[in-house]
């Protein structure tokens, strides 16, 4: 599995997409730190980028990647080489070179611009979250052998993620407002990976205290230890769920 991940490292490393990514993720972090001058405000920009593009890259490139690696994976299917072995083998890849180019971007730079809790949990955070989709994008991409179908469900993915969820708590805060739903919140939450995110990251700043009493009980839970652990335990299952499916899904696909 190792020579196989090496391989698809290399070729991953050489493609122009990856420094691409890179150069933008620089230009952000030190453009917003010299623009915004203080730390927060900057760490807030650089969550918001980091909450839209990470998603979306990992979802349409490894979606992408897995259809444009199909013959070279029926050619090692040819060999005496595990599906489960192959599979991993891309996964772990796509996954471990995009949590590189983050760390090389936007890590470094947060840490030497503005080192802190808040800094180091967006790092880890942004770590799963680059896990949780490319595990999510290769599973839609064993589902469909359609290129343009993987491709419109890929980004209803990241649409639902990134936008529609929100809009439901929106939704569904409004039309409950006389009732105590704060907590119902905070337990719903556990089923985007992408706000858990955002409010762990935000509830080791002063952006916190913007938001109300809802924001006064996510404070509450998340900046205790054992908050903190809940959170990370659900990252792992997001990460481990999906990546369980998509292997099973590609174990029993006809090849």
């Amino acid at each position: 599995m190792f020579k196989i991940a090496k391989f698809i490292t290399a070729d991953l490393l050489k493609n122009k997409v990856m420094l691409l990514y890179l150069i933008f993720l620089w230009a952000v972090c030190f453009g917003l730190f010299s623009l915004q001058g203080q730390g927060d405000k900057a760490l807030t920009g650089i969550l918001n980028v980091s909450l839209l593009v990470t998603p979306m890259i990992c979802l349409i490139f490894a979606t992408i990647y897995f259809y444009n690696m199909y013959e070279f994976m029926m050619l090692m299917h040819a060999q005496p080489i595990k599906r489960k072995t192959l599979f991993m083998a891309l996964y772990l890849s796509l996954a471990i070179v995009f949590t590189c180019i983050y760390l090389l971007g936007a890590g470094i730079p947060l840490l030497i611009m503005n080192a802190g809790a808040a800094s180091i949990f967006m790092i880890i955070g942004t770590t799963f979250l680059n896990f949780i989709f490319v595990a999510l994008a290769l599973g839609v991409a064993v589902w469909t052998k359609d290129k343009s179908k993987g491709m419109g469900f890929s980004l209803l993915i990241w649409v639902y993620f990134v936008l529609l969820f929100d809009g439901i708590i929106l939704l569904l805060m409004y039309n409950f407002s006389d009732y105590p739903i704060e907590k119902l919140v905070l337990y719903i939450s556990f089923l985007n990976p992408v706000d858990l995110m955002r409010i762990l990251v935000l509830m080791q700043t002063e952006a916190a205290a913007l938001m109300g009493y809802s924001g006064a009980i996510f404070q509450k839970v998340f900046t205790e230890n054992w908050g903190i652990s809940i959170i990370f335990l659900v990252m792992v299952l997001w990460s481990i769920i999906p990546l369980g499916f998509s292997l099973r899904a590609y174990n029993k696909k006809d090849l």
